[in-house]
């Protein structure tokens, strides 16, 4: 079966209407530029140039609403998942009572294994579709418009809510599901380690690999309390604040506008940055020894840190 007939019976199977990409509009947009140009073909045997104003001004505006659509209902729909896992306390009680929390575990892993198959096939429908359209053009501005979908972030393997499914999976995995009894999650999903460096590696379908370094790019140890900024790469907390130039008191959302990721030297990438609760737990259960440690040390910091700001307040208040 071709992927564009079993895309559509996905989508079309899905229970709730969900944005997606709209893969035979997108073909036909191709077919027709290429029946356009077959007719003014070149003596050198080019069909198209390598920008092309019959395509560029309607494939990839279509291509970007689409993209978008598709990454925000993931993003919102992975959040309201962890949120039901991570729910304690009194939050707890108030979702149970708005009937939030009435699913078990294995119903939540299912839920994520579904919303994984979601994003998974979008990400390989862009990625044929970006491959059709340079073999009709031949040129790589298919290529060239995966990074510009990174950096608008669209591209939704490159979203934490991702990351944070995988160390969902593990978690429940590894806890209250036992595994002959709850669906699964990813295939080959795993924490991982080469040259004592952790990284979080999945094998999925269509030859998709995703391996997450989780060592800290800044203080070269593995990430403590990680973070991702909305760039994607993940810290230390305590490390990007320093990179922010922040307090831990005040937190990366009082970061200013200009400051730059350390790593790809992006701006305005620490106000909309993520918390990824979910790895963090899994982090703190395979390194409890070096997170014990890791975690006093930020005490000591959080309180040297409160104190200079306090110190400053009772200075600034009385003119000093």
């Amino acid at each position: 079966m071709k992927f564009c007939k079993k895309y559509q019976e996905y989508m079309q199977g899905q229970q709730k209407q969900l944005p997606g990409v709209d893969f035979k509009k997108l073909k036909k947009i191709l077919k027709k530029c290429r029946k356009d140009f077959e007719s003014h073909q070149d003596h050198d045997g080019q069909s198209c140039p390598h920008h092309c104003p019959v395509c560029d001004g309607t494939f990839f505006p279509s291509l970007v609403k689409e993209m978008s659509a598709v990454v925000g209902c993931f993003n919102k729909r992975a959040q309201k998942l962890l949120e039901l896992h991570l729910a304690s306390g009194f939050r707890k009680y108030f979702m149970w009572f708005q009937g939030r929390l009435q699913k078990d575990h294995a119903a939540l892993i299912q839920e994520g294994k579904d919303l994984v198959t979601y994003a998974l096939i979008n990400a390989i429908a862009v990625r044929k579709i970006l491959k059709k359209y340079d073999k009709i053009h031949y040129s790589k501005q298919g290529q060239a418009f995966k990074s510009k979908a990174q950096s608008m972030h669209i591209e939704i393997l490159q979203s934490p809510w991702l990351c944070e499914l995988m160390a969902f999976h593990i978690n429940l995995r590894e806890t209250k599901v036992k595994p002959n009894k709850a669906p699964a999650l990813f295939e080959g999903c795993s924490l991982t380690f080469d040259d004592d460096k952790p990284s979080l590696s999945c094998e999925l379908f269509d030859s998709i690999k995703l391996d997450i370094d989780l060592t800290c790019s800044i203080c070269l140890d593995t990430v403590f309390d990680p973070v991702s900024l909305t760039c994607g790469h993940i810290f230390c907390y305590m490390c990007a604040c320093s990179a922010a130039s922040v307090t831990i008191v005040d937190g990366l959302k009082a970061a200013e506008p200009k400051e730059k990721c350390p790593l790809c030297r992006k701006t305005g990438v620490y106000e909309g940055a993520l918390h990824l609760e979910e790895l963090n737990i899994l982090l703190s259960r395979s390194f409890h020894k070096y997170w014990e440690q890791r975690l006093q040390t930020e005490r000591i910091e959080r309180i040297r840190q409160v104190k200079e700001h306090w110190e400053s307040q009772c200075r600034a208040f009385m003119g000093v």
